[in-house]
């Protein structure tokens, strides 16, 4: 009997960390389903991987839920099951001004897209998830432990994103196991931009003050993901992964 092959569904997998992970799984053939706001990226997305029989396309405001209910449906039934979800969708600058004049509309859609869309997401998956012992893996980020000045809203929806992470790994075990994985500075030019080949290389102080010796890719992310998926980590649930060169070790002070 053929086993039906697994599928990974990606929120803001059109580019970037969500991008090196679509292409982390399609190249172990999973079916990959690609969840994003941007309808063109994810249309040049499909043609950068050559349209593959196993990676769909569906666009999705993460912060809607008509659109997510909608976007789960067609996501499982184009892929026949669900194995496992990646809350990746956010808006990435942090900064957002002095909080003097931060808009409350501006905070909001902060906390929509990057915390309301990750509950939203795993709300409607974790039916799919529970027939096949799925997994959840949330993206958040060091902002979320550690700031730079005028980053509220994006350190509040990362730090939500945490708490919501072992708070749904609680209810959802042992059916279902949750993990976040926490980011610092991953380069990923080469997953968005049009000409690659164009991109200026870090200097070497860029990758010299990392613990590890280097800045970080999608691709050391994606190959946590697939950790966590794996029954490998059968036992981990509930956590936060920090994966940042050892920054958040080390003691900066200015001399």
């Amino acid at each position: 009997m053929t086993r039906q092959p697994r599928v990974i569904l990606i929120t803001g997998g059109a580019r970037g960390i969500g991008k090196g992970i679509a292409a982390w799984f399609l190249d172990r053939d999973w079916r990959v389903v690609i969840c994003d706001c941007d309808a063109r990226a994810g249309e040049a997305c499909l043609a950068d991987f050559g349209k593959p029989d196993n990676l769909f396309f569906i666009r999705t405001d993460v912060s809607v839920e008509a659109e997510v209910e909608s976007a789960l449906g067609e996501a499982v039934n184009r892929g026949g099951r669900l194995d496992v979800l990646v809350n990746n969708a956010a808006l990435a600058d942090p900064d957002t001004g002095p909080i003097e004049t931060l808009e409350l509309a501006e905070w909001q859609r902060r906390l929509d897209v990057n915390l309301t869309g990750s509950f939203l997401m795993a709300k409607h998956a974790v039916p799919h998830l529970r027939r096949v012992g799925g997994s959840i893996v949330n993206m958040a980020s060091t902002r979320a432990l550690q700031s730079e000045p005028d980053s509220e809203a994006y350190a509040a929806s990362k730090g939500g994103l945490i708490a919501l992470t072992h708070a749904l790994a609680a209810s959802l075990g042992p059916d279902v196991r949750v993990n976040s994985i926490s980011p610092g500075w991953i380069d990923v030019r080469p997953w968005q931009a049009e000409a690659p080949e164009a991109i200026e290389p870090l200097s070497e102080t860029d990758h010299r003050q990392h613990p590890a010796g280097r800045v970080g890719t999608p691709e050391d992310i994606a190959a946590l993901v697939a950790y966590l998926v794996s029954p490998e980590a059968g036992f981990m649930t509930g956590q936060n992964l920090v994966i940042d060169g050892g920054m958040t070790r080390k003691m900066i002070y200015e001399e």
